[in-house]
């Protein structure tokens, strides 16, 4: 098993993203996180599509998504040739005595804390998955609460993959 990061160029239509998910759906294809957004230009969505898969299951993803519709371009984003991201934020309990060491925490990944009350903190943090995995082996003493996670998002490095549509 291998893991894909795709990243989509659609049309901005409703039911884009069903549809995408949808393919996956029926074909039996597993996701393991999908994002997606508007881009600079309205008229487009980016998705992230992240799979995993033997050599022919991710081939044959490409090929059928390439296929739908909607879709304007498909690109396979390769370690070391692109940059992923992925967002969390972390409702943690700690206590006015345990502030201190979580914000120490926080400081040292640089994340931020959004919200403080009483009882609990959020933490919001962006990098790679091994950051994020970092981070929350550190906070592995305090109670974890809630935890929300975006899934990946990334683009390839440089200019020369980009697409320019007029």
């Amino acid at each position: 098993m291998r893991r894909q990061v795709y990243s989509l160029l659609v049309d901005n239509n409703p039911g884009v993203l069903s549809r995408i998910a949808g393919l996956f759906s029926r074909r039996g294809y597993s996701i393991d996180s999908i994002t997606a957004g508007m881009t600079a230009d309205p008229r487009f969505t980016r998705i992230t599509v992240v799979a995993s898969g033997d050599e022919l299951i991710l081939s044959q993803i490409e090929k059928q998504v390439r296929k739908l519709e909607d879709v304007i371009e498909i690109k396979v984003l390769k370690d070391g040739e692109s940059v992923y991201r992925e967002l969390i934020m972390v409702k943690i309990r700690a206590n006015a005595a345990q502030r201190p060491e979580v914000i120490s925490i926080a400081d040292i990944f640089r994340a931020k804390i959004v919200d403080v009350e009483k009882e609990s903190m959020i933490i919001e943090l962006t990098g790679n998955q091994s950051k994020l995995e970092a981070f929350l082996n550190l906070l592995d003493g305090y109670e974890i609460l809630e935890l929300a996670r975006t899934g990946i998002t990334g683009l390839a490095r440089g200019i020369k993959d980009v697409t320019f549509i007029d």
